[in-house]
């Protein structure tokens, strides 16, 4: 299976590895995340008790992926961080799973994500902190669930120019990069 991508900022195309069953990837650029903070102590009363509460304030932040890919129609990816990003880094992704749909597939459907620190962290280029598997999609027709089942199990990456489609544009309403990528008014 041929999957064309569209990379930028100097993201390399994805490598399958025999060692595991999902492809990696890498960040192009250096991110800086802010840690939880806590507001001020609230007094309140609950059940007839005073309580005091100090409300916890994620700092999420939307990072470019850096990758636009046409999927084959019938299948889907699935982006989930590696098993490594929370220790090393303590990052999650803000969604708990991506999700990347076949109709993703313009140039400028570049591949996001929303992490989540639970400390301060800066994290280096080229880190790689996600993982996705590319997966048959629920909508796949018969035809295509077939061609699941005879496939070799191979996918070869080919870098484009142009993918050749129409944009989407669906990752959220007004997406904004805050490191890379693109930004939409």
């Amino acid at each position: 299976m041929k999957i064309p991508v569209k990379l930028y900022n100097g993201q390399v195309l994805p490598k399958v590895v025999q060692e595991g069953d999902w492809i990696d990837i890498a960040i192009t650029s250096e991110v800086e995340l802010q840690g939880p903070t806590a507001d001020t102590l609230k007094r309140s009363r609950a059940n007839k008790q005073d309580i005091s509460v100090r409300e916890v304030n994620f700092h999420p932040k939307q990072i470019s992926l850096d990758m636009a890919m046409e999927l084959p129609a019938g299948f889907e990816a699935v982006v989930l961080p590696r098993s490594s990003t929370f220790n090393k880094y303590g990052l999650d992704l803000g969604n708990t799973e991506g999700v990347i749909d076949q109709t993703y597939k313009g140039n400028n459907d570049i591949w996001g994500a929303t992490i989540k620190p639970y400390r301060t962290v800066t994290v280096p280029a080229q880190t790689r902190l996600f993982q996705f598997r590319i997966q048959l999609s629920q909508k796949a027709t018969r035809a295509q669930k077939l061609k699941w089942l005879f496939w070799n199990g191979k996918i070869e990456f080919v870098e484009v120019e142009d993918l050749g489609n129409k944009d989407r544009k669906g990752f959220g309403e007004g997406t904004k990069y805050l490191d890379n990528g693109p930004v939409e008014d």
